[in-house]
């Protein structure tokens, strides 16, 4: 198989159809989420956005296959989503890199959910994707020798590597520093126009949501509903401190504070 032909992207969609999650806890049981409906197009940006312990997390967890809903349904491709799968990867606030692997290493451990690349085309896969994130030069680099903001661009190429349909990003950027997040913001974007993935994305950061997404999709708190939903019409590449992308974030805070009396981090 050539690296072109395994690099192609793959049509993708995924639906969520009537979806509730109940999780017991020391004071009872906890509603996370409650008829939640969402359908994701191939190659869009979706960003989950609400206050802490909405359910958006929750959501990202059933999407890949972690958790199972107590009723409703989520496809992709029009297949029901029964546990993990190579179809979607999942990148969290902490990069979950293994320390006793070089950047290389990591990337090509990623690539072991595609048995039928041989290790030649494993490392050429991996040599692209280290390219795209802008660390072809630190392949043979320890991973306690990287910065925060390294790690997380190693952890993408993983993630990127086995050619998932679906990428889960759940708070991705949280961890990393104003200037950091500024800079992945934009090369995040730049990878998205490339590589044209679908991407559900969570953060309470509502600037980060309108920077990075197609649509901005809200959630209540307890129990975690959709209550509305933002297109984000802005050209890219977006720089968040643009007035017209704070313009929108404030009309979505604004929505909140009305709603809920309270708003997500601006």
């Amino acid at each position: 198989m050539s690296v072109n032909a395994e690099l192609q992207n793959v049509t993708a969609k995924l639906s969520v159809k009537n979806v509730s999650k109940t999780f017991d806890s020391a004071q009872g049981k906890v509603e996370a989420l409650k008829d939640v409906s969402l359908a994701v197009g191939e190659g869009e940006f979706v960003c989950l956005v609400g206050p802490s312990g909405c359910g958006k997390s929750t959501l990202l967890n059933l999407v890949a296959g972690l958790e199972k809903p107590d009723c409703g349904q989520i496809l992709v491709e029009d297949s029901p989503v029964t546990g993990p799968g190579r179809d979607r990867m999942v990148m969290f606030q902490e990069h979950a890199l293994f320390p006793w692997l070089d950047v290389m290493g990591n990337v090509l451990f990623g690539l072991k959910l595609k048995p039928n690349l041989t290790d030649p085309e494993r490392r050429e896969v991996a040599k692209f994707y280290l390219h795209l994130v802008g660390l072809e030069k630190f392949e043979r680099a320890s991973i306690h020798e990287l910065s925060g903001g390294m790690r997380q661009r190693v952890a993408l190429a993983r993630s990127l590597a086995p050619n998932p349909r679906i990428l889960l990003m759940d708070e991705t950027f949280g961890a990393l520093d104003a200037l950091t997040r500024e800079q992945l913001y934009g090369e995040i974007q730049l990878i998205w126009e490339k590589r044209k993935k679908t991407i559900l994305f969570v953060t309470h950061n509502i600037r980060e949501a309108v920077c990075l997404g197609d649509r901005v999709v809200l959630f209540s708190p307890h129990p975690g509903r959709i209550v509305k939903t933002f297109d984000i019409e802005l050209p890219r590449p977006r720089d968040i401190n643009d007035p017209a992308l704070t313009s929108h974030a404030s009309e979505i805070t604004s929505f909140l504070k009305n709603q809920f009396g309270r708003a997500v981090s601006e």
